[in-house]
């Protein structure tokens, strides 16, 4: 399903007390000050192998995903056009 050079989105669940203001689903604990939420990141296809997809973020950090993992989709045409400075560039 997904190639090198694909430019993909992965939703992170983060659980903090201030939500950044890219989280979305934002739910707050049932007693406390902390929240979980939802952080779209947006992320480079490097390769594809037996052991998983390779990804790639802006800043030059490496992610293994499992094949099967629903938090990980390909971007939409929206996110490509109007959000591609958020995705790394390919060289």
């Amino acid at each position: 399903m997904f190639r090198p050079g694909d430019v993909v989105v992965y939703t992170k669940t983060k659980h903090t007390t201030s939500p950044g203001p890219r989280a979305h689903d934002v739910e707050p604990e049932s007693r406390g000050e902390y929240y979980t939420y939802a952080v779209d990141k947006y992320w480079l296809v490097t390769g594809v192998d037996a052991e998983g997809i390779h990804c790639r973020t802006r800043r030059g950090k490496t992610h293994l995903i499992a094949p099967d993992d629903p938090r990980l989709r390909p971007a939409n045409l929206w996110e490509k056009l109007f959000l591609r400075s958020r995705f790394p560039s390919p060289a």
